[in-house]
């Protein structure tokens, strides 16, 4: 019969070498991050608001990212997509152009998350999309303020909504929709590169509608259906959506592509340790 003392020593042993294959997995890692330090700052919330039924402005709203965001320097690739698929975690999408050097195109929000979970299980950290607010703070000065446009008859929305309209749409056929080599549109001033290219990123943010009266009261309404995909301009999207050009945006210029950039956590050695004893459980 074997004694605590035993058990204890082996226990230590097994963890040991467990920390040790997980320090290992993480050579697998190879992805490319930058790391934003925490701060504050103020941006237009994303969602949809209406006073009286009338659309306004969302408001300018204070916000604090309270720790450092690790975010991948470009976007997930068609190759790094490829090898998921190849894999068995991820959906096929279309043939996609480029291979190493250009992003996955024509992916879902869903086909983002199912990349996200497959990534997080072979590098033993957690990957995900970032939220809208992280997204706007990590891109900075490429970040779009989507406020309508003052211009034309203020007390006639469609005027207002045809202005914006026209506006992203030039923006989209100005750059062209076939994907480029990573690094085509430049970087910001965090060195994250291609922020307002022709590839939008999906984040996880819901579509949120704000409705407010004549009295005050205001209804709020979610729908994470609908997921919020940031590039040059905000979009709304259904989750399933693929190629947002067949007329799947919910306002605004439909984007070009949709591609996805995640950040990775790192919830140190327990959550690596985890991660690792799953995938070993897997390959078992």
């Amino acid at each position: 019969m074997f004694g605590l003392r035993f058990w204890l020593v082996a226990g230590l042993a097994m963890a040991g070498t467990m920390v040790a294959i997980t320090e290992a997995s993480r050579g697998i890692d190879t992805t490319e991050l930058v790391t934003i330090g925490p701060g504050s700052f103020e941006y237009r919330l994303a969602g949809e608001f209406l006073r009286d039924g009338v659309p306004e402005n969302a408001p300018l709203a204070a916000s604090t990212i309270a720790r450092p965001i690790a975010i991948m320097r470009r976007q997930v690739s068609a190759a790094e997509y490829a090898a998921c698929v190849a894999d068995g975690a991820c959906p096929s999408v279309a043939r996609q152009a480029g291979g190493a050097d250009r992003a996955a195109v024509g992916v879902s929000f869903t086909d983002a998350v199912a990349y996200a979970r497959w990534l997080s299980q072979k590098t033993g950290y957690r990957y995900r999309l970032p939220s809208d607010a992280e997204w706007a703070y990590v891109a900075g000065l490429k970040f779009h303020d989507d406020a309508l446009p003052t211009a034309g008859d203020s007390r006639n929305p469609a005027t207002r909504w045809l202005a914006a309209y026209e506006s992203e749409a030039a923006a989209v056929r100005a750059i062209g929709a076939e994907p480029r080599p990573f690094g085509s549109f430049g970087s910001n001033e965090n060195g994250l590169q291609d922020l307002a290219g022709n590839v939008w990123e999906w984040t996880d943010t819901c579509y949120v509608r704000h409705a407010r009266g004549t009295g005050g009261a205001e209804t709020r309404v979610e729908s994470c259906g609908v997921r919020v995909a940031e590039g040059s301009h905000r979009a709304y999207l259904s989750d399933f959506v693929r190629d947002p050009r067949g007329g799947a945006c919910s306002a605004g210029a439909p984007p070009a592509n949709l591609g996805m950039r995640l950040v990775r956590e790192d919830g140190g050695t327990a959550d690596r340790l985890a991660a690792t004893l799953r995938r070993f459980l897997t390959i078992s």
